[in-house]
C-alpha cells in the first residue's frame, strides 16, 4: 500500500500515515481512481485536536476488518480542515444540507466530486439506533451499485441547494448598517444568558467577536446594555472551566451552561479572539480584574503558543495519555491533599475552586477548577463578581499547576496556520494599544514579518508556508495585521504591504456580484464563499475591515464602496452570534467617519496624545501614530509637529480641521459618542 501522505505538512494527515486505511490525500489522483474503478469516494475531514476523530481512527480506521472494507468498496481520502479550510467549507455545507455536518466529517462522494451522503463519527458496533461504521459503509456499497439514480439525484440536490445559497438577494441594495446592527442587538438579548453569562445554552461557545461587536456598539452609542452584556460574558467565561486558571488560555467550548466543563482542546484562535475583547472591556470599563486577564492570556500566546521564531502554533490537543481531559481533570481528593501537602488550607481553597462538597473526598478525576459562581444573596451578582481569583490565589496557583506538570500533557499541533497567526497579531496590537503594552505590538510584528515570508513571487500569500495555496483569510487577517501595526507604529512599511496583499486579494477572490470567494482556485464541486463568523471570521468579513482602513488611511474611497458592495451582496440571515466580526463593520459604518494622525517623536507628551485616541474603540475612526509625516502613506502626508510640539490631524470624512497639541484640545474634538 503506498504511503501517500509521507509528503504531507499536516500533523494530522502525518499521524494516519500507519492506518490499513489506503489514505489519498485530496487530488485529482484520488479521483481519477475512483472513475476508473467506478466505485465512490469517502472523505474523511478532521484535525489534529479533534477527539472524536482519535475515537474514529482508533475505533475503525486501525481496524483490519473496517479497513479492508474501505479499501475494496471506496477511494478514501483524508483532508485535515485547518490546512484546507475551503475543502472543508463546502462539504461542511454540504453535509449541512444533507442532514450531518460537524467533524470527524464523513462524506461520500462520486468520482465527479458530488457529495450524495454525509455523516460525522460512526461507532466500530452500533449504539442504540446510531448503526455501526461497517453497517453504513455496506449500505452506501449498495446504494452506488444497485441504485445509482438514487445518487445521481441526491448529488444534484445538494448541488442546487449550495448553488442557490450563493445567489444574491433581492433587495440587497437596500442594505443600511445600522439597521442591520440594531436588529442583531435585539436578537442578541434574547440570547443573553442572565443567569450564567454568554449566549444560548449548552454547548456553550464563549463568542469572542460577538462580545467585542457589542464593546463596540458601546463605544459607538452609548447604550449602557451592550457593555453590560459583554462584561457579563467575559466575566464568567474567566471565571470557568472554560479558562484555565493554572496555565491560563482557553477550551474551545463548554458542554454545560455554567461555563464549568469545557471541551478541553485549546485551539489558537479562541485566545488570540478573546484577547483584544478583554483588553477592550478593560479600557472601557477600568476593571483591573479584566485587565489581568487579558495579561494572563497574552502571556500564555506568547509563551505557551509562541514558537522560537516569533509566530504561534496551532492548538493544544484535548486527549492526553490520562484520556480525554485528563491533564486537565482532578478529583477532589487530590486538590485537597496537594494544597494540605503545602501547607495551604485546602479547607478553604476547594470550595473557592467550584469542589462540589459532595466530591471533597471523591478519588473520580472529573472536576475542573473554576471560582464557584456567586448564587447566594450576600454574594455579589454574577457579572459583578470578579475576574480573578481572590487574594493568595498565586501561591495556590504555583502549588497546583506544579502537580499538573507532572501528568502527560496533551500533544502540540505545531503547524503554523497564516490566518490563525495574523489573527493573534491583530490580537495582540489591539490589546497592546488599549493596555499599554508596547511589548504586544512588538511581538505581533515579528509574527507578521515571519508571514511575509511566505507571499511568493505572484504576490499571494502560502497557508501554511511559501508556495502553497493561500486562501482568502490568509491574506485579508495579513493585510489587517500589516494596517493595526501601521496604525500603531506609523511605519509605512506596514501600510505599503498591507496595501500591496490587499490588492492581491481584490485580483484573486473577488466576485463577480460583490464579496469575496475563499478560493482562488476553482477545483471543488461548488467554489466556496464563507458568510459566517464562527470559529474564526470569514474571509469576507475581514476583508470588509480591511477596506475600511485603507479607506481611511489611503484617501481612496473606492475602497469603502468594496466595503459597501460586499456587505450589500452578502447581508442577510444576520445572526448576533454567527456575525460579529461583520456587526462590527456596521458599527464602524454608523459612527464618525475620521481620521486622526498624530506626529511627533516617542515620550510623554505624544504619548497621551496617543492614549486619548488609541485607548479605547472609536467605531469609524482610523488612527496612526507616527514620529514624523510619511509621504507614503497619504493620511499621514504634510503631517509635522506644531513649533515642535507632538500634534494631532483630526479629520471628519478627509476634511480637516486645525491640528492641536493638547490634550483637552483633542479630546474637545473626539468627543461625544461614536
Amino acid at each position: 500500500m503506498a504511503d501517500r501522505l509521507a509528503g504531507s505538512r499536516s500533523r494530522y494527515l502525518l499521524s494516519h500515515r500507519d492506518d490499513p486505511v489506503d489514505w489519498h490525500p485530496w487530488g485529482e489522483g484520488a479521483f481519477a481512481e475512483a472513475a476508473r474503478r467506478d466505485i465512490p469516494v469517502f472523505l474523511s475531514i478532521g484535525y489534529s485536536t479533534c477527539h472524536w476523530c482519535h475515537v474514529m481512527a482508533a475505533e475503525s480506521f486501525t481496524d483490519e476488518a473496517t479497513a479492508r472494507q474501505l479499501n475494496e468498496g471506496f477511494v478514501c481520502v483524508l483532508v485535515d480542515k485547518d490546512a484546507r479550510p475551503d475543502i472543508d467549507a463546502v462539504h461542511q455545507a454540504a453535509a449541512r444540507a444533507l442532514g450531518g455536518g460537524g467533524w470527524p466529517m464523513s462524506v461520500f462522494l462520486t468520482p465527479d466530486r458530488q457529495p450524495f451522503y454525509a455523516g460525522s463519527y460512526w461507532p466500530r458496533i452500533a449504539v442504540g439506533r446510531q448503526p455501526s461504521f461497517r453497517t453504513v459503509l455496506d449500505a452506501i456499497g449498495r446504494t452506488w451499485h444497485g441504485r445509482r439514480n438514487s445518487v445521481r439525484a441526491s448529488a444534484q440536490a445538494v448541488a442546487a441547494e449550495l448553488a442557490a445559497a450563493d445567489q444574491m438577494p433581492a433587495g440587497a441594495d437596500r442594505f443600511d448598517p445600522q439597521a442591520d446592527a440594531d436588529a442583531s442587538f435585539e436578537a442578541i438579548r434574547a440570547l443573553w444568558d442572565r443567569e450564567h453569562g454568554g449566549f444560548g445554552t449548552s454547548p456553550k461557545f464563549p463568542q469572542p467577536m460577538t462580545i467585542e461587536w457589542l464593546l463596540h456598539r458601546h463605544a459607538r452609542s452609548g447604550e449602557e446594555e451592550p457593555l453590560q452584556m459583554a462584561v457579563h460574558a467575559l466575566t464568567a467565561i474567566a471565571r470557568g472551566g472554560i479558562h484555565d486558571l493554572l496555565e491560563g488560555g482557553f477550551a474551545r467550548y463548554c458542554t454545560d451552561a455554567a461555563w464549568q466543563l469545557p471541551h478541553f482542546e485549546k485551539m489558537l484562535p479562541d485566545s488570540a479572539l478573546l484577547l483584544p475583547a478583554y483588553a477592550t472591556a478593560a479600557a472601557l470599563t477600568g476593571r483591573a480584574d479584566l485587565a489581568a486577564v487579558a495579561r494572563g492570556t497574552a502571556e500564555f500566546l506568547l509563551h505557551r503558543f509562541g514558537t522560537a521564531e516569533g509566530t504561534f502554533a496551532s492548538a493544544f490537543d484535548a486527549d492526553s495519555a490520562d484520556g480525554e481531559g485528563g491533564y486537565y481533570r482532578w478529583s477532589g481528593r487530590e486538590l485537597r491533599a496537594t494544597l494540605t501537602e503545602a501547607g495551604l488550607d485546602a479547607a478553604h481553597w476547594a470550595p473557592v475552586l467550584g469542589v462540589p462538597p459532595a466530591a471533597a473526598d471523591a478519588d473520580e478525576a472529573g472536576f475542573v477548577p473554576h471560582l464557584r459562581s456567586p448564587r447566594s444573596t450576600e454574594d455579589a451578582p454574577s457579572g459583578d463578581a470578579p475576574a480573578v481569583p481572590p487574594p493568595g490565589w498565586s501561591e495556590v496557583r504555583a502549588v497546583l499547576a506544579r502537580r499538573r506538570a507532572g501528568r502527560p500533557a496533551p500533544a502540540t499541533d505545531a503547524t503554523v496556520l497564516t490566518d490563525w497567526n495574523a489573527l493573534a497579531a491583530r490580537g495582540l496590537v489591539r490589546a497592546g494599544l488599549a493596555l499599554g503594552e508596547a511589548g504586544w505590538i512588538a511581538a505581533a510584528a515579528v509574527t507578521t514579518e515571519r508571514l511575509h515570508e511566505r507571499i511568493g513571487a505572484d504576490g499571494a500569500i502560502g497557508h501554511t508556508g511559501r508556495g502553497d495555496p493561500g486562501f482568502l483569510l490568509d491574506h485579508a487577517a495579513t493585510a489587517l495585521a500589516d494596517l493595526e501595526l501601521c496604525q500603531a507604529t506609523g511605519d509605512p512599511i506596514w501600510y505599503e504591504r498591507g496595501s500591496r496583499l490587499a490588492q492581491t486579494a481584490l485580483a484573486r477572490f473577488w466576485g463577480e456580484r460583490g464579496g469575496w470567494y475563499d478560493t482562488a482556485a476553482d477545483e471543488l464541486f461548488v467554489r466556496p464563499r464563507t458568510h459566517t463568523d464562527d470559529a474564526v471570521p470569514a474571509g469576507t468579513s475581514v476583508m470588509i475591515e480591511v477596506c475600511l482602513l485603507l479607506a481611511g488611511l489611503s484617501g481612496d474611497l473606492t475602497w469603502r464602496q468594496r466595503a459597501l458592495d460586499a456587505l450589500s451582496a452578502t447581508h442577510r440571515d444576520i445572526q448576533p452570534t454567527r456575525h460579529g466580526w461583520r456587526l462590527r463593520q456596521c458599527e464602524w459604518l454608523s459612527g464618525r467617519e475620521r481620521e486622526v494622525a498624530i506626529i511627533g517623536p516617542a515620550g510623554p507628551a505624544r504619548d497621551v496624545l496617543a492614549r486619548i485616541a488609541q485607548g479605547r474603540p472609536r467605531p469609524g475612526t482610523v488612527t496612526v501614530v507616527a514620529d514624523s509625516g510619511a509621504e507614503s502613506i497619504p493620511l499621514l502626508a504634510g503631517r509635522t509637529r506644531i513649533d515642535g510640539a507632538p500634534a494631532a490631524y483630526v479629520c471628519q470624512s478627509l476634511a480637516c480641521r486645525a491640528p492641536v497639541t493638547a490634550a483637552a484640545d483633542l479630546r474637545a474634538l473626539l468627543a461625544g459618542t461614536g
